[in-house]
């Protein structure tokens, strides 16, 4: 091991390594956070001002059922073990850096990683000697070598030496602390000796399996466990259609697949959000080039892409056409009991439904601009449509909405209500991925 790689090493073992964090998001502040809590003094830097400040004053502004987050926010400031600032020079003088920033895919599904290399040319000035520096962003394979490496050695002037790494968060909207402490990480070094650190740096906190590699393979882990789950999600999708068409009940089928061991069909649904998957089967593929679009991974995605437009035929099927016609949207966040926002389905739904000439009126408890009386946005409506299964929902008083409404109509894309409940509360209705029901325009469409 190299001279600078073992002084890290020890200050890494002490606790005396001073740690930096790029983007204090739903990656980088918990992260921020925990290494805080484990004893290390941690600079955070995000580009929003007012992001900071939150932060600063002991605030989490992340919002929605995030257990554990606020509370830990709020110890480490006051014990003066984590700071936030806005300026890429407050990190001179830290020995890890952890970039977390935004890695989404442009409208032809390829990566650019625009913020990615705006981080790396800003630290590169500041860099200390010796330090580590370490991905979390999701990455298409090739890009540590491809992006990171290049921006860094073009924003040093090729002086100094610092070492590289990437370890793929695995978090999720409501579940960040836990994911962050529990789930198996996968410390990819740009050699073994950097690997080996990364692992005694993320053991300050991690319980699960701290497993070393190579850069690329950590890259290649990550996105095909998104994509995996992205490819699980559009067979789904795919079975409802064709149970739709059918006249089956894709939640029986599934029901009865699932007790074959080794089966397991996922839920089908509205539609794929996050900053996560809609994107990761696009980076993972990005190697293919222009046969991308065409391959397994391709197809999947373009499938889940199209789930908010069958919402909106459900929801036209039950109500025909018309100008005049009120649509009340249960959920905007991506992720049920969850503010983040990111690539939600609920957004191109209303998109849709607005554009075939209909009032979309949107509830959303986690989601500041949608908050309300959920009763609110049945008054009046002529079909409710359950986008996000959020667990407020459950308590909501379906006949008293029913009759709040001009049309008793209910699109249930998520499998959420229960078929029983709807019947009683007099709604017509159409469950995702259940074929028959109402559906003949005349007996809804209103007169």
């Amino acid at each position: 091991m190299s001279t600078s790689l073992s002084a890290l090493r020890s200050a890494v073992d002490d606790r005396s390594a001073v740690v930096g964090v790029i983007g204090l998001g739903y990656v980088g502040l918990p992260a921020a956070c925990l290494f805080a809590d484990a004893g290390f003094k941690v600079l955070g830097i995000d580009l929003d001002a007012e992001r900071s400040k939150a932060i600063n004053s002991g605030q989490s502004p992340i919002e929605g059922d995030e257990p554990g987050l606020s509370d830990l926010v709020a110890r480490v400031v006051a014990a003066d073990r984590l700071h936030a600032g806005t300026q890429h020079s407050d990190l001179a003088e830290a020995d890890v850096v952890l970039v977390c920033v935004e890695t989404p895919v442009d409208a032809d599904h390829r990566p650019r990683f625009k913020a990615l290399r705006a981080a790396c040319r800003a630290l590169g000035p500041v860099l200390k000697d010796g330090a580590l520096v370490i991905v979390e962003s999701t990455l298409a394979p090739g890009t540590i070598d491809r992006v990171v490496r290049p921006a860094l050695v073009e924003s040093t002037g090729g002086r100094g030496s610092y070492h590289l790494g990437h370890c793929p968060e695995r978090v999720m909207p409501g579940k960040l602390l836990r994911n962050m402490r529990t789930m198996s990480r996968v410390c990819g070094g740009s050699t073994a000796e950097v690997a080996s650190v990364m692992v005694a740096f993320y053991s300050a906190f991690v319980e699960g399996d701290l497993d070393p590699a190579d850069c690329l393979t950590a890259e290649l882990v990550k996105t095909a466990e998104n994509a995996y789950r992205d490819v699980g999600i559009a067979f789904a999708n795919q079975l409802a259609l064709i149970c739709e068409s059918t006249g089956g009940d894709v939640w029986r089928v599934r029901q009865l697949v699932n007790k074959v061991p080794g089966r397991d069909i996922l839920r089908p649904g509205g539609g794929v959000g996050g900053h996560c998957i809609p994107k990761d089967s696009w980076l993972l593929a990005f190697p293919m080039g222009e046969q991308a679009e065409g391959s397994l991974l391709g197809v999947a995605r373009k499938l889940n892409d199209r789930m908010p437009a069958h919402v909106a035929d459900l929801v036209g099927g039950l109500l025909g056409a018309g100008r005049d016609l009120r649509v009340a949207v249960l959920g905007y966040a991506y992720l049920e009991n969850s503010d983040d926002t990111r690539n939600s389905p609920t957004a191109e739904l209303v998109r849709l439904l607005s554009s075939r000439g209909m009032t979309v009126v949107v509830h959303d408890p986690f989601v500041h601009v949608y908050r309300g009386d959920v009763m609110d946005a049945f008054r009046s409506a002529d079909c409710a449509v359950l986008m996000v299964a959020h667990s407020a929902y459950r308590s909501l008083d379906l006949a008293g909405a029913a009759r709040l409404m001009r049309t008793r109509a209910m699109v249930d894309a998520r499998g959420f209500f229960a078929p029983h409940d709807m019947d009683e509360a007099g709604f017509h209705y159409r469950l995702i991925g259940v074929g028959g029901g109402l559906t003949a325009q005349e007996d809804l469409a209103p007169k």
